[in-house]
């Protein structure tokens, strides 16, 4: 890690005034490509410190504490986390329980994180919290702390043993802290405003991270399957892994199309606490093919990729996360469909072709989909369609960022066969969305009581 950070890859997210490269998008996402090419692990934590918790000292810090922070990172290879989630409050983060107040000319933050990344070695974190006033009852409007680890507070009561991404320490962190006014972050309007930036400036920087990692497992599945010969032919010559190597290929390019998307069109600076369905279509799309990528090359590699020690098992389970932290997809799949049907709303549309095919975000490809695309949407679904019609849309507003990239002229073989793929996704999905049948648990059907098959024979 001395030797990475000797290297300065955090100067990426901080600005050219503070000593850093000045906070350009493009380069942020290359430097997570680099890291995640030879590590998940290694770009995740480069990751957690610049978007979880540079930028957002960057853009709402104040000037005293960006100098002494960035001073740190700069010159003294320091890092930092974010604290959000909370033990009973994972996913519900608004309703969190850390709270603070004031205090002079400081403020008093008490409460109990769980699952920061770096817990017990970042040299700074920032901590949400909530108001809590003289009666005990707490603000709804959250705040971010800057918490500085030398001055103590923070006891690690446990270090969570992580199925993966072992590179990352994980625990569970009681916090009884005093952080000085200047140390508070001021949102340009509220607390929640600012949440939403920065989990969603958060979010648009995953293809970074999958598309190093993709591009890695493309080549070595590529490699693999030349070099493995099956039946005195080549693995590579076999039609079915022909099939999964292609959409190894199409989830590298997709996620590539992202990259390019967000580095267009979201400077660092850029308030992105609206741009949600962006964000939520590129987090949980990228990271579905993260996993879905590892699942692929851990078939073709066979036996031997079951191994701890070797990159296809290991990107099984340290891919996996992903699509949990910074909001489970199926949560992010259902805002996907929530937030198109406000929109659809306040355009008085029902039809959603017609919807996307003015949508910016989808203009240029619906009308590739129109006899999928072309249906009424009822606003009063199932949770189970929202989710299912959110990964349809996820994915229709990747094939539109492909499409995009392909028109400033990357490899046309690989945006089509990207193209290709994504619409056999999208047909697919939109077919399961359109089944009438629901089917529900059984409550009161448990293994003991259900009488076995042994008792029909």
């Amino acid at each position: 890690m001395s030797d990475v950070l000797d290297c300065k890859p955090l100067s990426v997210f901080i600005p050219e005034s503070y000593g850093g490269r000045g906070g350009d998008s493009a380069e942020a996402l290359s430097m997570l490509e680099v890291s995640s090419y030879h590590s998940l692990p290694l770009s995740l934590m480069m990751g957690i410190n610049g978007a979880l918790f540079l930028q957002p000292v960057a853009n709402y810090g104040a000037d005293s504490t960006k100098t002494s922070i960035f001073d740190g990172v700069l010159e003294h290879n320091k890092m930092g986390g974010l604290m959000i989630t909370e033990p009973g409050f994972g996913s519900d983060a608004l309703r969190m329980q850390t709270s603070y107040r004031g205090e002079g000319a400081s403020y008093r933050v008490k409460g109990i994180k769980h699952w920061a990344g770096l817990t017990g070695e970042a040299d700074y974190w920032l901590i949400t919290a909530r108001p809590k006033n003289d009666q005990g009852e707490l603000g709804r409007d959250v705040s971010f702390f800057v918490h500085d680890a030398e001055n103590g507070g923070i006891e690690v009561e446990e270090v969570f043993n992580n199925l993966g991404l072992y590179m990352l320490p994980y625990g569970r962190n009681q916090i009884d802290i005093s952080v000085p006014e200047s140390h508070k972050l001021e949102p340009k309007t509220i607390g929640i405003k600012m949440m939403l930036d920065v989990l969603h400036r958060s979010r648009l920087q995953f293809p970074g991270m999958s598309t190093g990692f993709l591009g890695r497992l493309v080549d070595e599945a590529m490699t693999h399957c030349k070099e493995r010969f099956v039946g005195g032919a080549s693995l590579f010559n076999y039609d079915q892994v022909k099939a999964r190597l292609s959409r190894l290929q199409s989830y590298f390019t997709a996620s590539s199309a992202m990259a390019f998307f967000v580095s267009r069109n979201v400077p660092l600076s850029m308030d992105t606490s609206k741009m949600d369905l962006a964000a939520n279509a590129v987090k949980s799309v990228s990271t579905d093919y993260m996993q879905s990528a590892s699942q692929h090359l851990l078939q073709l590699v066979g036996a031997k990729g079951y191994r701890l020690d070797h990159i296809a098992g290991r990107a099984v389970v340290d891919s996996r996360p992903f699509q949990i932290f910074e909001g489970s997809n199926d949560i992010l799949y259902q805002q996907i469909t929530e937030s198109v049907i406000k929109l659809m709303r306040g355009a008085k549309e029902t039809n959603l072709y017609r919807f996307c095919v003015d949508h910016p975000l989808t203009s240029q490809v619906a009308e590739r989909l129109r006899q999928s695309l072309d249906f009424e949407i009822h606003p009063q679904m199932a949770q189970r369609k929202l989710v299912s019609l959110g990964q349809a849309l996820g994915r229709l507003i990747t094939m539109n960022m492909t499409v995009e990239m392909g028109a400033k002229g990357y490899a046309s073989d690989m945006i089509q066969q990207t193209i290709h793929v994504m619409e056999s996704e999208i047909k697919q999905i939109l077919t399961g969305y359109h089944q009438q049948a629901v089917p529900l648990p059984v409550e009161e059907t448990s293994y003991a009581s259900t009488k076995g098959w042994r008792s029909f024979l």
